[in-house]
């Protein structure tokens, strides 16, 4: 093929339009999320600062960038990052290593990355989209190998070792649940049987977790503290039952925008986490619903948007995307109702976090323009 032919397939659909309904969603699930973090933060920010805006502020600086680096972002062939798919496991790793080196402990775990004393980011939250080009990468250049146990599952599942093993050093133990479920995901859309992750699972993968949980006695206090956090309600059981107070009051309509109670420090960082509890209160159950049901529209395009992709690189790539913030959603908004034991959970879209948020805007430009690809 000529390099000028090379040229008019690589761009050929960037014209095309973007999946709007998809976009539509985004904004909507940006906007309520940015009015969130304004009435959840107001408290903690005046408490800590002087100045209730602050952490509004920084989110809304960062969802303006981010929606710039979005718009541009599906404007680029999806198809370019395929040729650097190798690099980023490699990248991943240097990430990870770095914060173990250079990183700064907050809270007992080293994950940030401190660019000024004010502007930090985590890496695992870029190390969740180089896995997923990774894995969209390797997984259809091995494609005719996938069915088989050795070949296809076992190589591909042990490349997720170092990764995970840098990211339990932090430790960072909800970022692993979510990088393993994205490849798995994205395994088993690829032709991976189901079956071996079922074995493979049973035997490694559940005795492994167990002997995790056992190993750190945080964790196991937080499994503890879940199945009766009232059993020491003003200790470890506090800020779930704080949660649940939140949603509870909230009933049908919600107390109002702005009137949540439990934000007024009961709750410890409303703003990050446990935003949805506060959500739950001021909107209610119809507010929350309708939360949820964005997040579903959201998940059914990204779904469709799999199907209809070109090939099996842009397919995969937009199903890692999708499962990112389905799995995240999942676990978060499980958490705050108290349906598993708490894990540090952010939900997306909504949690206080600028360089997270951008990174999140930068993945959703990326599936928009697969979405120009998968147009018909």
């Amino acid at each position: 093929m000529t390099k000028k032919k090379k040229e008019k397939s690589f761009s050929s659909f960037v014209n095309n339009p973007i999946d709007f309904t998809l976009l539509i969603t985004i904004f909507l699930l940006l906007s309520i999320g940015l009015v969130m973090v304004l009435s959840a933060s107001s408290p903690s920010a005046l408490s800590e600062s002087g100045n209730s805006y602050a952490y509004f502020s920084k989110q809304l600086i960062f969802a303006v960038l981010g929606i710039a680096a979005m718009l541009f972002i599906s404007k680029v062939d999806y198809r370019f990052y395929q040729k650097f798919y190798k690099h980023t496991w490699w990248i991943a790793l240097i990430l990870l290593a770095l914060v173990l080196v250079a990183g700064r402990t907050v809270n007992g775990a080293k994950r940030w990355i401190y660019v000024t004393d004010t502007l930090s980011f985590q890496p695992s939250e870029l190390v969740k989209i180089l896995m997923i080009v990774f894995y969209a990468g390797i997984l259809a250049k091995n494609r005719d190998e996938l069915n088989l146990y050795g070949k296809g599952f076992i190589k591909h599942i042990c490349l997720l070792a170092p990764i995970i093993g840098l990211l339990l050093l932090e430790p960072h133990f909800s970022a692993s649940i979510v990088i393993i479920g994205i490849c798995s995901i994205m395994m088993i859309m690829a032709g991976c049987k189901f079956w071996h992750f079922l074995a493979t699972g049973g035997i490694v993968g559940i005795p492994a977790m167990i002997l995790l949980i056992i190993k750190e006695p945080y964790r196991l206090q937080r499994v503890i503290t879940f199945l009766d956090p009232w059993k020491d309600a003003t200790g470890d059981g506090w800020q779930v039952i704080q949660s649940l107070y939140a949603i509870g009051s909230g009933g049908l309509f919600g107390v109002g925008l702005g009137e949540s109670k439990q934000k007024f420090l009961y709750i410890p960082e409303p703003h990050n986490d446990f935003i949805f509890s506060i959500l739950g209160e001021e909107i209610g159950f119809i507010g929350c619903a309708i939360v949820l049901i964005l997040f579903a529209i959201f998940i059914w395009r990204g779904v469709l948007i799999a199907m209809r992709a070109p090939d099996m690189f842009g397919s995969l790539t937009a199903i890692g995307i999708t499962a990112l913030v389905a799995i995240q959603v999942i676990i978060n908004v499980a958490v705050v109702t108290s349906s598993m034991p708490a894990t540090g959970m952010p939900l997306p879209f909504f949690s206080y976090g600028g360089t997270a948020l951008f990174i999140l805007l930068c993945e959703m430009g990326i599936l928009l323009n697969i979405s120009r690809a998968s147009a018909k």
